[in-house]
């Protein structure tokens, strides 16, 4: 009986954190990426439509990074470390509204849209994708992870792209970074990031991306090459809500 008290009150204080956290305002130790290094090249996916759900998604009213000031700082330094190497970080998402995992899960259960699934799961059924790939909650939502690829210095904007994730790559990837052996956001067992199968660049590629993080206290995801969260986490235990709203200032440069 004690026990079950116990994780019912601990229940009750987790879902608390959490109802908290669902304020409109974003935190004062939350920052814009472009803010701490501008330098660090930024492809907000679900701001735009170039994402598997083929249109911006809620709560990303700003192509910004947000993320709590320590993992900015962190990747910052990352950013540092690359730069002697004419190497960039270009970063796909970061902070993520607890509002957005609803809307993916969402999607994940409507009809299947064969344009989606060429591009995004070609070897999937969109019914594979809820649980395995997309979950009811993110660890993006507590504002310490994000996801990234690294690019050349002179790398242009990334055009729209709209072939198979899993398309070759040379040395370099449709989007402009370096070739990963996916792109970002493919759900496929060849993202994860010790997959089999990789050309001896891309295994280059993702090792230098791990190395690069791991330097400065970050952890990869296993199952996405491109997934990394900052340790320890401010705030493991909290999913926040708060929209991404343009940066104050103005300009995304």
């Amino acid at each position: 009986m004690r026990s079950r008290l116990c994780a019912t009150v601990l229940a009750g204080l987790i879902v608390a954190s959490v109802s908290a956290a669902h304020g409109a305002e974003m935190p004062e130790d939350f920052v814009y990426l472009r803010d701490i290094d501008p330098s660090i090249a930024q492809d907000m996916r679900y701001a735009g439509p170039h994402n598997f759900t083929g249109a911006p998604v809620p709560g990303y009213d700003a192509p910004e990074c947000v993320l709590v000031r320590q993992a900015a700082e962190a990747l910052s330094q990352v950013q540092a470390d690359l730069a002697p190497q004419g190497l960039s970080l270009r970063v796909y998402d970061c902070y993520r509204p607890a509002r957005a995992v609803d809307a993916f899960v969402a999607w994940a259960k409507k009809p299947a849209d064969p344009l989606a699934k060429a591009a995004w799961y070609p070897r999937l059924n969109k019914s594979a994708l809820f649980p395995d790939y997309i979950a009811t909650r993110s660890g993006h939502s507590r504002g310490a992870t994000l996801d990234l690829s690294v690019v050349p210095v002179d790398a242009a904007d990334p055009p729209p792209q709209g072939e198979s994730c899993l398309a070759p790559q040379t040395a370099i990837a449709p989007d402009g970074s370096l070739a990963m052996g996916t792109t970002f956001d493919c759900f496929d067992t060849k993202a994860n990031t010790d997959a089999s199968g990789l050309t001896p660049t891309e295994f280059e590629n993702r090792a230098l991306l791990r190395d690069a993080m791991s330097a400065r206290g970050f952890k990869n995801y296993p199952f996405e090459w491109w997934h990394y969260t900052f340790e320890p986490e401010p705030y493991p235990e909290t999913y926040f809500d708060f929209p991404i709203r343009p940066r104050p200032g103005g300009g995304n440069r």
